[in-house]
This record gives structure tokens, sequence and C-alpha cells, in this order.
């Protein structure tokens, strides 16, 4: 199978698939059915009508060196209190692997040294946090879309699911931990990468070490930290709360597009 037909195949589909249901936010209103239905729709078609005017590789600002942030802030975890996690960190990470699994042709266990042996970007972009505050910073990783044709999709595959250390509530049923989720448009975005590097120095461990999401066109929360496994699914609707992220099911909008 030709890798690049079957690429262009799974993201037209994309554009004109129906979208998985999401949330316009967390007030009053989305507690209601009918409205939150009609948010949910209005919300689908802003992304589709965004995706059809813009160049669906249209880059997000970069900036230069003199621009990055004297202070950039750290939010959520600053650093997962599981026992597994603090084991890869006393080690360095050099036992850490980043599975990449769901619906492949072939599945991943990736090193951090393997990803620092792939093909890299460096871009100097702005973080802009659903709270307000915003941030510019440098970010050096593994293109995404580079992972993904190693794996090799099947066909079917609509978004990478990203599961992470970090538990921001200890839940028996995991839906706690955090989890973010994008479809394949943005995943195949040029400027959305694995980041194993901040500022020019390995990527602390405040800001997600050892690797972490950066997808330019949207806001922070979909940014997410501390990656264990990349899960390639067609929907996201029987994850925890259904809704793609950790955020999303209490909530927040699934797309989170700037």
């Amino acid at each position: 199978m030709n890798p690049d037909r079957t690429r262009r195949r799974l993201l037209a589909g994309l554009l004109l698939a129906p979208g998985t249901a999401m949330l316009a936010g967390c007030d009053r209103i989305t507690q209601s059915e009918t409205l939150g239905g009609l948010l949910r729709n209005t919300e689908k078609l802003t992304q589709k009508s965004q995706r059809l005017l813009l160049d669906r590789q249209a880059l997000a600002r970069e900036y230069s060196l003199a621009d990055l942030s004297p202070v950039f802030r750290a939010n959520g975890t600053q650093s997962p209190d599981s026992d597994e996690y603090q084991h890869l960190l006393e080690h360095g990470f050099t036992d850490w692997r980043l599975r990449v699994d769901g619906l492949v042709e072939h599945p991943l266990d990736l090193s951090l040294a393997q990803l620092k042996q792939m093909p890299s970007r460096t871009q100097i972009t702005r973080h802009d946090c659903v709270e307000g505050w915003s941030a510019i910073g440098q970010w050096q990783g593994a293109p995404l879309a580079h992972v993904l044709d190693l794996a090799r999709l099947k066909p079917g595959a609509r978004y990478v699911v990203f599961h992470c250390a970090d538990e921001l509530e200890l839940t028996l049923d995991g839906s706690g931990r955090y989890y973010e989720s994008i479809d394949l448009l943005d995943a195949y975005h040029p400027q959305t990468i694995l980041a194993y590097a901040m500022n020019g120095k390995a990527l602390p461990v405040a800001h997600g070490a050892p690797l972490r999401l950066r997808v330019e066109r949207q806001l922070g929360y979909k940014q997410a930290k501390y990656l264990m496994r990349l899960e390639v699914v067609s929907a996201f609707d029987r994850l925890w709360g259904g809704r793609g992220g950790y955020w999303e099911d209490r909530g927040y909008e699934w797309y989170a597009g700037i």
C-alpha cells in the first residue's frame, strides 16, 4: 500500500466526516442536553469552516530568540507522583519508552534516544493558556507525522490519543489520568511535534519531561505533557468521559483552535 496515498485519503475523509461530539464550555448552559447539543454542533461547524477557509498547512506565527519570554509558567502538574514516573526520572529516562499502537500496522516502542535520532524541527512559538496568559518558548522535537508514518496507519484511523503519566485525580477507573486527543489534520501539521527540548536544553520536568506534545494552532491545555503512549483510534467516545481529553471531560472544548 502506498503510504502517501493512504495518508491523503485519511486526511480527506477527516475533513468531510462528522466530528465526535464536543463541549462548548464549562458554564451552566452546558448542563442542558438540548442547548449543549446545539453548542456542540455549532463548534463542529466552526471547526470545519475554519479548516475550509484556511490553508490546512498554514503555520502559527514563529518568533526569534530575542522574543523568548524571561519566564515561562509551568501549568498543571509539575512532576507526576506515580512510582513509575519517579523511577523513570531517577534513572534519567533511560528506561522510558513511548508506545505507539492502536490502528497501526507497525506498533512502536521508542526510546528517547531513538526519537532524538529522527528528523527534528525547532520552532519558537507563543503558548496561549485558556486562563488568559501567554509565553513564547523554543521547542525542538520529532514531527508527529514522521512517527505516525513509521507506524503506518490503518484504514479508519481518525484521531491520535495522548496518554500521559500524570494523574490529577485518584480514580479506580483511571479517568483521573491526563489524556488528550487531536485529529489527523492537526497530527500531520508541520508544526505538530513531540518535543524533547525547550529553549535549547532538555525538556524540564515541570514542562513535561521527557516528552510533550506541541500542537501550535491550539490552546495550551491541548499540549499534553509527560507522554507515555500514542494510541491511534477511529473514535474516542468510549475513553473515560468520552469527550477526548481530561479537561474536555470536565467541560472544555475539544477543538481549541487559535
